[in-house]
């Protein structure tokens, strides 16, 4: 099933802004933005990037043994993806939170998710809708790692402010239990940005 980029809200501007990102997101590694949980990671199994960009992340999780989904609704994104990490076996797929259908219509539970840079383009509605889905896609004890933005808003993006204790509280009431959580400044140098790291762990509930 499709997202139907272009309404998709949290994409606007990306599409036209695509080939000018590219070069900085891939100038950092998967390393660099989760070296915080590092030790939290599962070895392997399936997992699952939402919003997976330029594929960077994706492609380090193949790397360490993933197979590895990754959903991205902007075509021009999945089309750098493509070119930049192939022959990974990675399934990407034109998909979107709140919903993302694809991967709950096939049943699939993932060992990990990770959301880099998502949260913040989802409104109160959106989010509350995504939560759910999201922890219905983890594998009972899968975790999920999640970037969250704190910063102006660029021009032609669409974001929100995201309080974090009430996403830790509606996460917790959700089935996940917070194994991490930890600020960090940009890691492109924007003295204006800075982010929150959460690391979740789905409880084994019956």
């Amino acid at each position: 099933m499709s997202a139907h980029e272009g309404h998709v809200p949290g994409t606007a501007g990306y599409a036209e802004a695509a080939d000018s990102l590219v070069d900085s997101y891939e100038s950092i590694t998967f390393e660099d933005v989760y070296r915080p949980v590092l030790d939290l990671l599962p070895t392997n199994g399936l997992a699952l990037d939402i919003g997976a960009g330029t594929g960077r992340d994706a492609a380090a999780l193949a790397a360490r043994g993933f197979r590895v989904h990754a959903a991205e609704p902007t075509a021009e994104m999945r089309a750098h993806a493509r070119r930049l990490h192939p022959d990974l076996g990675i399934v990407w797929t034109d998909d979107a939170l709140p919903d993302l259908a694809q991967p709950r219509a096939e049943g699939l539970r993932f060992d990990l998710i990770l959301m880099t840079a998502v949260w913040m383009h989802l409104d109160a509605a959106e989010r509350e809708r995504a939560l759910p889905n999201i922890v219905h896609l983890l594998a009972p004890g899968g975790r999920l790692f999640m970037t969250v933005r704190k910063g102006p808003v660029p021009p032609g993006r669409c974001m929100f402010p995201i309080p974090i204790e009430p996403l830790i509280a509606a996460a917790r009431t959700s089935g996940l239990r917070l194994l991490r959580s930890c600020d960090f400044p940009d890691v492109l140098g924007r003295h204006d940005v800075s982010w929150t790291l959460l690391a979740f762990e789905r409880e084994n509930r019956v």
